[in-house]
């Protein structure tokens, strides 16, 4: 083939460039450090560096996140010691206070005043804020979460750092589970606070005990060996002809299921066989019951987490009815406790509470006396008052007033998980539905009825009916003669279903009937529309709040107002109700009786121990039993529902361990945060040794290349130069 000029010189100048353009690269690669520029050099190198390069930064924002969240959870943490620390000091002013005595009024107020001061101090660390962000309340950082009452104003929201794809960690303590939160392993204990002595021995010259001391009251508190005529005393010394003692008792067991019991006992019998009796009534393995040292009864729930557990109990003794020729009368000298009510003619001496209730009602200050005693278990102190919590009545009982506001004392408990009820929270899942038909073969609200009475804010007595029920839930007002639709929020607006009412419902009806704004008729027609009900909403709460507090407790608030007129009880048509079915003969057929499906206020027994906590509460209530000199549970004391020092050392016990186990997940979560910041920077530092391998140039190599590509090139170059010289006289 023949070698034209053209063709040599346009190899040369194809070699050329591709030497050139190899040299040129080489020399970008050195100077740039990095073997590409465009995806369009190297696409596989290219998309491995823009992956490792998404890798590094989800990394580098995990690394941030970590580190914010572990700032946060360390500045937790640190808080956390202080106030375990402050938890310790104040149950060794609480030890101390216990240890005192009666005799020392003077040393209780120091040790009160220094209480007080550290509550102020744990208000400080509640309230603690770093860089303007609050640790305690939740996710509204914003947010003072503790007020100087000691409610809480946070939420319930958790903090979270993002440690990758679907990881999250969670590095706050919200408030709500510190101050507000619960112990799932934690079992209700709970107590009466009427202090039980031996009547026998203080009381030796009425009741035959002739060997013991007259008046000894420091020592004679009853023990389990004690009889039942120890108990309720009798008025002389023959101990054959005493009338059975009824004992009536009432409560809600750790399911929720409420239940009233009644049976009777000998004079003979022990009190260990009526705390027996009093298990039983809970069911088989359920409680344990005992006797304190002050002659109380504890009933200890054996099931852990739930604060459902309730109990109230009276006995009632009839001393007209001992015997036909030596009947006792109750104004003969007599080991007597308290009597608050009486009745008359009994038949066969056959007692049966609905008459004692009929004849003592809660609103009225008169209560006969006669010949019937009753033997309080826990008390409220004056019984006689229409404002305060009767001794017969279990839950047919006045809100509490504090100035413009009364308050419940129940709280309403979800039976399926144990939290607090909430304005959205249906009634049927708080009440013992299964009470809610006159068969109780249904689970239903269906047939209930809610009573509530008292005095609306203008001081107008009422007597208000809510009637849950699945055609419509309605409410009437003073016998009835006016009926309201409750109402729902669906389309179209009807009365709402028994199952489906609300707690915002309930307390919406409330608000109305106490503030003294009721749906008014305002076209004529006698039917009250939605427009009409709602329009009674909005102008009653203008007057009045009437809502579930954070510990689900109903409370109303007359506003603009430093004291409120108004009263309110508020209870189960059936609360008075203690039938029992007995023969033409007064004998008994059936014991038990309709328990109430709900109970809103009561007079039930004290809690020493709850898996809920409310934090600041009990500080309050042991703050108040050491500067009244309350060492343990006293219903005869101004505060008759201060469960005393004694049993305020076991809460703070409980508190201790609660903020213990939440100090201890704040360590967990700084730990695990940490770990994730060093597990962030372990694969940054991988991850950028990859990059580095798949973009950066390899400068040996690139210098070794260069060198190469130099030599080729010049050595081309002088190859071209010869060949360029010669011409055909070379060849001749």
């Amino acid at each position: 083939m023949r070698v034209t000029t053209s063709m040599y010189y346009r190899n040369l100048y194809a070699e050329n460039n591709k030497v050139a353009n190899q040299l040129f690269d080489v020399n970008k690669q050195i100077s740039s450090g990095q073997k590409i520029q465009y995806a369009y050099e190297n696409t596989d190198v290219f998309i491995k560096t823009m992956r490792l390069d998404d890798e590094i930064s989800t990394l580098e924002q995990v690394k941030k996140s970590s580190n914010s969240g572990l700032q946060f959870s360390t500045n937790t943490d640190t808080t956390m010691n202080d106030m375990t620390t402050t938890l310790d000091a104040i149950k060794v002013n609480l030890i101390d206070a216990a240890n005192s005595g009666v005799s020392s009024p003077a040393k209780l107020d120091a040790i009160a005043d220094e209480l007080s001061a550290l509550r102020s101090h744990m208000i400080n660390i509640a309230n603690t804020s770093i860089n303007g962000q609050h640790l305690f309340s939740g996710s509204a950082i914003t947010t003072k979460p503790i007020n100087d009452d000691g409610t809480y104003n946070g939420n319930d929201a958790d903090m979270i750092a993002f440690l990758g794809s679907n990881i999250e960690q969670k590095y706050n303590i919200t408030g709500a589970e510190l101050f507000l939160g619960e112990e799932n392993g934690t079992s209700r204990k709970i107590t009466t606070n009427v202090q039980k002595h031996n009547l026998s021995l203080i009381y030796p010259e009425i009741m035959g005990e002739s060997n013991n001391p007259d008046n000894v009251t420091n020592t004679t508190y009853l023990l389990p060996s004690d009889t039942i005529r120890d108990l309720v005393g009798d008025t002389d010394d023959n101990i054959t002809n005493q009338s059975d003692t009824f004992f009536y008792l009432r409560g809600t067991k750790s399911d929720g299921t409420s239940f009233k019991e009644q049976f009777s006992m000998s004079g003979s019998e022990t009190i260990n066989d009526l705390l027996g009796k009093i298990e039983n009534t809970y069911g088989s393995n359920v409680v344990n019951v005992e006797l304190n040292d002050y002659g109380q009864i504890e009933v200890t729930d054996k099931l852990s987490g739930s604060s459902k557990l309730d109990f109230h109990m009276i006995a009632a003794t009839d001393f007209d009815q001992t015997d036909g020729n030596n009947e006792a009368d109750v104004n003969d000298a007599g080991a007597y406790p308290a009597t608050v009510g009486s009745i008359n003619n009994l038949d066969n001496g056959t007692l049966l509470l609905r008459d004692v209730i009929d004849h003592f009602d809660p609103l009225s200050t008169n209560p006969n006396s006669n010949d019937l005693l009753i033997t309080e278990f826990v008390s409220s102190g004056d019984v006689n008052s229409a404002t305060t919590i009767d001794t017969v009545s279990y839950d047919r009982v006045a809100f509490e007033q504090n100035g413009p506001t009364l308050s419940s004392n129940v709280a309403q408990i979800v039976k399926s998980d144990n939290s607090f009820a909430t304005p959205s929270t249906k009634l049927s899942e708080v009440a013992d539905i299964s009470k809610g038909t006159a068969d109780n073969t249904d689970d239903t609200l269906d047939g209930t009825t809610l009573n509530f009475e008292g005095f609306t804010v203008g001081g107008a007595p009422y007597t208000a009916t809510i009637s849950l029920n699945s055609a419509g839930s309605t409410f009437t007002l003073d016998g009835g003669v006016t009926n309201y639709d409750i109402f729902n929020m669906q389309t179209p607006r009807i009365a709402v279903h028994a199952d489906e009412m609300t707690y915002q419902q309930l307390t919406d009806v409330i608000n109305m009937v106490v503030s003294g704004n009721l749906p008014q008729d305002s076209d004529g027609s006698l039917i009250f529309d939605p427009d009409e009900y709602d329009a009674a909403i909005e102008t009653a709460n203008y007057n009045a709040r009437t809502e579930l507090s954070s510990d689900g407790k109903i409370t109303f608030q007359e506003l603009g107002s430093t004291t409120t007129s108004a009263s309110i009880f508020l209870y189960d048509s059936t609360a008075a109700d203690f039938t029992i079915n007995v023969d033409s003969d007064g004998d008994l057929i059936d014991d038990s009786a309709t328990a109430s499906v709900m109970t809103f206020n009561s007079n039930n027994a004290l809690e020493i121990r709850d898996p809920k906590t409310n934090f600041f509460a009990v500080l309050d209530e042991a703050i108040l039993a050491v500067r009244e000199g309350r060492f343990g549970a006293d219903g005869s004391a101004s505060d008759p529902r201060n469960s005393g020092v004694q049993n305020a050392i076991q809460k703070i016990d409980d508190l201790a361990d609660h903020v213990g186990r939440q100090h201890a997940k704040a360590g967990v979560q700084s730990q695990s945060l940490q770990s994730a910041i060093e597990r962030s920077e372990t694969l940054i530092l991988s991850s950028m040794i990859l990059r580095s391998d798949t973009i950066d140039t390899d400068i040996a190599e690139a210098s070794l290349r260069l060198q190469q590509l130099s030599l080729n090139f010049e050595a081309m170059l002088s190859t071209v130069s010869r060949i360029s010289q010669l011409s055909l006289v070379n060849y001749l």
